[in-house]
């Protein structure tokens, strides 16, 4: 699904928003939200444009530095389509893979009637009865795992076309999904509209989110789709949190969209820009207790509606943000304690553990009818590595269609995985990641994996 992009208009303070009162025909007993800092691994969405893109054009020479460094980057799936009929199945669908692969999914909420003041990306629900029918049918697909929802880009930040009335109305419609998304999931993770640093001020950014019900989320987002410093976005959201904490409303996290904020900043529209870059690479290990989490919400490569169609793939677009920015981290195997539930009934391998120069590889197939992805972590033994081949072996009638943070020889049988550029020396005990997908049924979980 293509995403629609808002408009990211700087401006002073708009129009005060007004309180909203308890939504009409809905009663959620849902106290305020005061869940723990978020933690996990962030889910690679399989069937995104940038991926179905690397997937069709192995041989355009843009192709490798999109691929290694942004179509190898979990980024937010938005739902900006008036589907109430079909978008629990969707949601679900979506939950489902991501749960599967056990991460945390980015859902990007776009649907709130009259979105952008009738800019490049107007639509929505056509009123707001019909807009809480859609968000009712959306929470039934959300399972009952941790997900991120990113309600409503600019519902709060852009209100200059809403009159006092239309303001209040939006606030209960706001506040009304934050209580139906948490009392569908709840352990979903519900962040509001907080525009950026350089819009509203953090003081009329705070009224505006006690007036939507911020005390029943998380928290809120800044910076989609925009080019703000995470330094900055990082202060505006703490001068946020102070505010809402003097108004009583605490336990409140910000997450950053840093999709294309490592470059200049300046004039919203990215489509004629050439000097921004990709910030900092999808996570939720911050190291800031007021931030969950940095979020490719606005997926780099897909467009504002200026020079091309708004949430269009664009190639050029994706290799400006993509070409020359730094290499993703290789990661260290996690530190978590093992779940609790009973093991799988399945026999551990007896592979040893790698020593030497050796390495191990593991993989997590995401199956679906007619085709799966698989992650592979590469995983050094007690001696750096400084290139890897894995070694897969896929079942019948399977091929590989893409390939992301490697080289893959092959398609189909045995196919021979080596790393790329950025990626191929392990420090001794971290990991890589590398990842493909394919047709037809996944391999099983066994890979070998050899050091150079």
């Amino acid at each position: 699904m293509a995403i629609l992009s808002s408009l990211r208009r700087r401006s002073a303070a708009g129009v005060a928003a007004v309180a909203g009162a308890t939504a009409v025909g809905v009663c959620l007993a849902v106290g305020s939200a005061s869940a723990g800092a978020l933690s996990g691994s962030l889910y690679r969405d399989p069937s995104s444009a940038v991926i179905r893109w690397v997937a069709a054009n192995p041989g355009d020479s843009r192709t490798a530095v999109i691929r290694d460094k942004i179509a190898s980057q979990p980024q937010a799936r938005w739902f900006a389509n008036f589907n109430p009929s079909t978008v629990q199945s969707e949601v679900s669908g979506f939950v489902g893979a991501a749960n599967a692969a056990q991460q945390i999914p980015v859902l990007a909420v776009y649907e709130i009637t009259n979105r952008d003041c009738g800019g490049a990306s107007a639509g929505g629900a056509p009123d707001l009865n019909q807009y809480q029918t859609w968000v009712s049918n959306f929470a039934r697909g959300l399972g009952n795992q941790t997900v991120i929802i990113i309600l409503e880009t600019d519902s709060l930040a852009l209100l200059t076309c809403l009159s006092s009335a239309e303001i209040n109305a939006r606030n209960q419609a706001i506040s009304t999904a934050t209580r139906t998304i948490k009392s569908g999931n709840p352990n979903a993770r519900v962040y509001l509209d907080g525009g950026h640093s350089t819009w509203n001020s953090a003081g009329e950014t705070a009224n505006r989110l006690r007036a939507a019900g911020v005390q029943y989320a998380d928290g809120f987002f800044t910076n989609v789709s925009n080019y703000n410093s995470t330094s900055n976005e990082a202060n505006f959201g703490r001068a946020v949190i102070s505010a809402l904490n003097g108004m009583g409303i605490s336990g409140k996290r910000q997450v950053i969209d840093t999709s294309r904020n490592g470059g200049a900043s300046g004039d919203w529209c990215g489509d004629d820009n050439t000097d921004r870059r990709i910030g900092q690479y999808p996570t939720t290990n911050t190291g800031d207790s007021n931030i969950d989490a940095y979020l490719w919400v606005k997926p780099p490569g897909e467009a504002d509606g200026c020079r091309y169609t708004a949430g269009s793939f664009q190639p050029d677009l994706a290799f400006s943000l993509a070409n020359g920015a730094p290499n993703p981290p290789t990661t260290a195997p996690p530190t978590t304690a093992p779940p609790t539930t009973a093991p799988p009934t399945t026999a551990p391998p007896t592979t040893p553990p790698p020593t030497g120069n050796g390495c191990l590889a593991s993989v997590v197939i995401n199956q679906w009818t007619g085709g799966f992805t698989a992650s592979v972590t590469v995983t050094a033994g007690s001696a750096d590595i400084n290139g890897w081949t894995v070694t897969v072996t896929l079942p019948g009638g399977a091929s590989v269609t893409g390939t992301w943070s490697a080289q893959a020889s092959g398609t189909s049988g045995t196919v021979r995985f080596t790393n790329v550029g950025y990626n191929g020396h392990v420090g001794a005990g971290q990991s890589t990641n590398f990842g493909f997908q394919g047709s037809g049924t996944g391999p099983s979980t066994t890979a070998t994996c050899a050091a150079s």
